[in-house]
This record gives structure tokens, C-alpha cells and sequence, in this order.
């Protein structure tokens, strides 16, 4: 096929079909239009198979075959999207022979350059004569005319020069793509003219999901001599990029989608059917999955006037008995919900969930690589094993859990990432499993600062019950026989489309009735007949107020309700009030005390710590420096403190620093 006849085949594929999407884009001064290979294709089958084979000539063709059409723009770009599968490609199988020819890449964005104008094209004029010659610019170095018409060789004075800008990208290959222990291969990508505009900015940031169609190119290597070595290096010269990880913002909902999803938030039963659709393959925690399904809509982020944020996200924490379906459970929350990134326990490492400072090798310096919390920037996080992971990564989640930044400052980076972002993260008991007899809260694993920040917490104990178990054993043995039995009520399509519209289009404002019921709950807790005296159970803090208000609003979301009502709070307040019951109850007094989760000591104990201080402080006055612990021990019955409790507090302080043991038997007041 010719080049004429290219010519017009595209126009006329334009003309019938594109010339509406082509208006729009010259009126919103976009100088391009994207055209379906699927309908290259169906039009010319022979035309898209040269398109891949020689992709710059058929480009070419394409883009004159537009300036035809006598359009306002003259300048048109022509990229083609929908590849066939067949024509994807992986990094590391690039060979020589797939030089020139066009294929689709997929990876994610590890680096990012500035964008920088490039020149295309350089006119030069001829001293002697002056002779105008135009010089094509492909190289890297910048080429003169190397003789004129006149014969003169020698210096010619650059008259004008077409500039376009460039950017450069890292594209590093999939971890679904690779064999296991695989190291990922990076190729980097050239990005020109529309495909470095503002839009495709916000999904080529470090750590997106993109896929690439372009064609691979070598690159000459220049010796330090100046010549050309005999080994070449690699590109892609890009033709389109597309962002594969949605945010909520980009998934498409057609209007029946979007009548579906009012029909599923005005039926009755909606929170059940949302329930029984969240994890249908694993039986029961219903107020798990009720929970996470108010997780998934989330409550709302306000600014206030001074500038202060007060988070929507509600953060969860699982913590249970092996074998209970956590991991199950965050993996299928990973599927339904947009933008969602999972990761594992000692997989992962502070740098790996913030963000690490690498050096750049293209520009010579230093470059920020987002880890997976910003990366997860407003979608969510889900982290397993928790538990395994280090003390100084843990302490890594402090700011972005609370605050929702992320702050560097490494090298000569500072920088703060945006980390809108909801976590769920489960983890085991200290000795890997629950000790039913001791309190939930001494076996959590992990900071108290750290604990505090999650609004709910569950524990999912796995203890022998002859129905239950004999109900999940059903269950279990019924899916491996027939797998695809569990349909979801609502469908994973709809049920993540439904998740998105609900947090893009539900604004809920608290009612008065609302208000005051939260308030009712959150001071009536608070002042629950307790021991007078210094150490007062607290049973709720100020941040569970705020869980409160979180989960009613989302409560109100489900529905895409305008304003939050008394029966959601009242939904709120049980969830809340069941997470506090599991954990926070200080078995001495019966009460709930959430100084068991926030500080790891109960106010009852707080109130032993302070007595035996008192009798060590009374006894020293008495005997002298040195105290036999027998006496503190007698002295502390005769107050109805057991000989255990003073024990555990003698321990306590020992560890704190408070006192010391000079000889056995006896202590001494540092």
C-alpha cells in the first residue's frame, strides 16, 4: 500500500468516524484525537497491520491525511489506543528485533522528569549565499547542515528552532507479570508534546499503574571521545499513555448504572445486602463486614475555616486467632475497593509504606519513590501481619494514620506527600493466639499510640462451639464443591461503582437529633458511677467521639442521604459500643476503661502503682532507705491490694525506673 492511498484511507476513517471527537478536542485547544485500533481494524485490515510493522511512516500518513480535511488546527496528533492483547509486550523480552515496531507496555511509574522542551527541527542559513536549510533533529546531539548548495562546507548561523516539550518516565514492569524471586526491569519512556500535558500529569506520578503504547527505539551512546560506540541503548518513544489504577474519580457510570445505584441505596434492606456482598465466601463476622462497609463509603473530610482538617477515613483493626479469615477478608476488600494496595508484614519496611529518597540516575540527584500509603493517596491501604512488622516501621504510620501526611526530610528533599488514605490492617495476638482468660489489650502487639488511632478495633476469637463450627464447616466444604455458588448480592462491578458514586456525590450534614444522641452516648459514658479519686476510669476519649461522628455520617452515606439521622447514629453508637465492650473492659472493676487500649494500663491498676508508691514513700520515713518488701507487701493488704497485684506493681516501677532492688527481698527509692 502507498503512501497517497494511506493518506486517504485515513481521512476517510476520520471523516465517518472521529470528526465529532475531533471538533470537541480543537475546541477545547486539544491537538490531537485518539483513535480505536479496533476500528482500524474493522476498516482496513491491512492498514493496521502495517500501523504495527511500521509504525512512524503509518503516523505519519495518518496526520496528513487530518491536514486534508481543512480543519482550523493544523497540527494534529494522531494516537491510537486498544491495542490487541497479542501486541503486549514485556520489558524484559525487548529485543532487537522489536526495534521500530509498535507494541503495548504495561508498568508502573517508578521515576518522573521535569518536563523539558526539546528541539525537533532547526533552520540554518548560509553565510556565503544565503541559502535557508532546514535540519530534521533526531539525535541526541544537536546536527548542522554538513554542506550548502554553493559548495561552502564549514560554520552556518541558526536562524530558528521548533521546540517541543519532552518528559522522561521510568517504567518498571508489573509484580503480577513476573516469575517468583524475579528481579522487576525498567525501561525508560519518552513522553512528548499532548502526552505532557496537566491531565495525564496526575496519573504518571511515581508509583501509577500506566499502560504505554509506543514503539521501541535505540539510542546511540555517545564514547568520551565524541563518537558513536557499537552498542546501543533503549526507549520507548510513546504514542498514548493511560492510567490503569482508577481513583474514585475516574470510573465511568452510565446513567442505568447510575439508577441501579439509587435503587440499591433506597431499598430497605440496603445495609444487609451491602453485608452479605462484602465477603460472601466467608462466613459470618457480620459486624466486621458492617463495619467495613461503612469503611468503604467513609465519613467526611471537613476544613474549617483556620485551615485545620479533621479526617473522613475510618481506619480499622482486626486482630484474631489464625485461621479466622483476615487475610481473606483484606484481600477481598482489596477487589471491591477502588485504588486499593495490599501489603504483607515483614514484606514491608517503613520506607516501603512512606516514602524513600533514591538517587536518580537520569538526572543526577536525588528523586523521591512514594511507598504505599501515599501511593494509596485517597483509596486504601490494606496491611496484614501487622504484628510482624518492626517497631520503627510501625512508628512510620504515626503521622499519615492521624495527620493524613506523610513528611520527608532526607537528603536535600523535604517534601510532604498527601496520604488520604484508609487503612485496614489485621493482625495476631502476642503469643499468637488469644488467652481467654487474660484482657485483649495486655495481647495487642503493638504501640498504644499507634492502637489509639484506629477507630475500631475487633477482636475475632476462635473458640470450639459445636453449631457454629459445625454451620462454617458447611459453608467451607459446600464453596469446594461448588465454587460459584456464592454470588454476591450486589455484583463486585456494581458494588465498587457504588462505593465510588458514594464517595464522590454523598455530602451528608449531621442533624440535631443525631448530634444529640452522640452526645448523650459519649457524656453518659464518660461519667458512668466510678471510683472517686485520683485515677477515674476514662471509658471513651475524645477520639472516639470522633469515630462516632465518622461512622454515622458513612452510616448516612450508604443510603446517599442528605443528612445524617438519629437511627444512623444510633447505628454508629453500637458498633462503637460492641468494639469497646470486646476490648476495653477492665475485668476488676466490670467497666469499660479505654486506658487498656490507649496507654496498656488500666486505671485500676494506675490506682494500685500510686498506693504502693505511697506506702514505700510512708515506710521510708518510718525505717529508713532500705524497705524488706515484706513490709510493703503487709501494708499494702491492710489497704486490699492482694499480694499479686503488689507484686506486678513493684515490677512495674522496677521497670520504670522508679525504684531498685539493692539486696533480694529488699527495695530502695531512686
Amino acid at each position: 500500500m502507498d503512501a497517497n492511498e494511506q493518506i486517504t484511507k485515513f481521512k476517510e476513517l476520520i471523516e465517518s468516524a472521529y470528526l465529532g471527537q475531533l471538533n470537541e478536542n480543537i475546541r477545547k485547544e486539544k491537538n490531537y484525537v485518539v483513535v480505536d485500533f479496533a476500528d482500524l481494524s474493522k476498516f482496513d485490515p491491512e492498514l493496521a497491520d502495517l500501523l504495527l510493522d511500521q509504525p512512524e511512516e503509518v503516523i505519519r500518513a495518518a496526520e496528513l491525511g487530518i491536514v486534508q480535511l481543512d480543519l482550523p488546527e493544523k497540527q494534529i496528533k494522531v494516537r491510537f489506543a486498544n491495542l490487541p492483547d497479542s501486541q503486549k509486550l514485556l520489558i524484559r523480552n525487548i529485543r532487537s528485533k522489536h526495534l521500530g515496531k509498535m507494541y503495548l507496555f504495561e508498568g508502573v511509574v517508578r521515576q518522573k522528569s521535569d518536563v523539558r522542551p526539546q528541539v525537533t527541527s532547526a533552520k540554518f542559513e548560509c553565510p556565503s549565499c544565503g541559502n535557508v536549510i532546514n535540519v530534521l533533529q533526531v539525535d541526541q546531539k544537536m546536527r548542522e547542515p554538513s554542506r550548502c548548495g554553493c559548495g561552502r562546507k564549514g560554520k552556518f548561523k541558526m536562524l530558528s528552532k521548533e521546540l517541543i516539550d519532552a518528559q522522561r518516565l521510568v517504567l518498571e514492569e508489573v509484580p503480577e507479570d513476573l516469575e517468583s524471586g524475579a528481579q522487576p526491569k525498567r525501561m525508560s519512556v519518552l513522553l512528548k508534546e499532548d502526552l505532557v500535558s496537566p491531565l495525564t500529569e496526575r496519573y504518571t506520578n511515581p508509583g501509577s499503574r500506566v499502560s504505554v503504547i509506543g514503539f521501541v527505539k535505540e539510542l546511540p551512546l555517545i564514547a568520551r571521545d565524541g563518537g558513536k560506540l557499537t552498542r546501543f541503548d533503549l526507549m520507548i518513544e510513546a504514542n498514548y499513555v493511560v492510567g490503569v489504577q482508577e481513583d474514585f474519580y475516574d470510573i465511568e457510570i452510565s446513567k442505568e448504572e447510575e439508577e441501579r445505584i439509587k435503587e440499591i441505596a433506597e431499598s430497605p434492606d440496603v445495609y444487609s445486602s451491602i453485608i452479605n456482598s462484602i465477603a460472601p465466601s466467608i462466613y459470618g463476622h457480620d459486624r466486621i463486614k458492617e463495619a467495613i462497609g461503612y469503611q468503604l463509603v467513609s465519613g467526611v473530610k471537613k476544613t474549617r475555616a483556620d485551615g485545620v482538617k479533621t479526617r473522613g477515613d475510618i481506619h480499622i483493626l482486626l486482630l484474631g486467632d489464625p485461621g479466622a479469615g483476615k487475610s481473606q477478608l483484606l484481600k477481598r476488600v482489596a477487589k471491591i475497593a477502588p485504588k486499593a494496595r495490599f501489603v504483607s508484614g515483614k514484606g514491608v519496611s517503613g520506607a516501603g509504606l512512606t516514602a524513600a529518597v533514591v538517587r536518580d540516575e537520569f538526572l543526577q540527584g536525588w528523586s523521591l519513590e512514594a511507598g504505599a500509603l501515599p501511593l494509596s493517596n485517597n483509596g486504601f491501604c490494606m496491611i496484614d501481619e501487622m504484628d510482624k512488622m518492626s517497631q520503627e516501621d510501625t512508628a512510620a504510620m504515626h503521622e499519615a494514620l492521624e495527620g493524613q501526611t506523610i513528611t520527608i526530610s532526607k537528603a536535600n528533599i523535604q517534601a510532604t506527600l498527601r496520604c488520604e488514605t484508609t487503612v485496614l490492617a489485621a493482625a495476631n495476638p502476642k503469643f499468637g493466639r488469644f488467652d481467654p482468660y487474660d484482657i485483649i489489650a495486655k495481647q495487642i502487639n503493638l504501640p498504644p499510640a499507634l492502637i489509639n488511632r484506629f477507630d475500631l478495633i475487633f477482636p475475632i476469637k476462635d473458640l470450639p462451639d459445636r453449631e457454629k463450627d459445625s454451620l462454617l464447616a458447611d459453608h467451607i466444604l459446600k464453596l469446594h464443591q461448588k465454587p460459584e455458588t456464592e454470588n454476591p448480592e450486589i455484583d463486585t462491578d456494581t458494588l465498587k461503582k457504588f462505593i465510588s458514586y458514594a464517595r464522590q456525590k454523598a455530602n451528608p450534614k449531621l442533624s440535631s437529633e443525631a448530634l444529640e444522641e452522640i452526645k448523650k452516648y459519649y457524656v453518659e459514658m464518660r461519667n458512668k458511677e466510678s471510683d472517686e479519686g485520683a485515677s477515674k476510669a476514662v471509658p471513651i476519649s475524645p477520639r472516639q467521639l470522633e469515630a462516632l461522628v465518622r461512622l454515622s455520617e458513612a452510616s448516612a452515606k450508604i443510603r446517599l442521604a442528605l443528612e445524617v439521622t438519629k437511627e444512623d447514629a444510633k447505628r454508629a453508637i453500637d458498633i462503637v459500643h460492641y468494639c469497646l465492650t470486646q476490648i476495653g473492659i477492665d475485668p476488676e472493676t466490670g467497666k469499660i476503661d479505654i486506658d487498656r487500649i490507649a496507654t496498656g494500663i488500666s486505671s485500676s491498676e494506675r490506682s494500685h502503682i500510686m498506693t504502693v508508691k505511697e506506702v514505700i514513700s510512708e515506710l521510708e520515713s518510718k525505717i529508713g532507705k532500705t524497705i524488706p518488701i515484706d513490709d510493703i507487701v503487709s501494708e499494702c493488704k491492710a489497704k486490699g491490694i492482694s499480694e499479686d497485684k503488689v507484686e506486678e506493681s513493684l515490677e512495674k516501677l522496677k521497670r520504670t525506673g522508679d525504684i531498685f532492688e539493692p539486696r533480694r527481698g529488699f527495695v530502695q527509692k531512686i
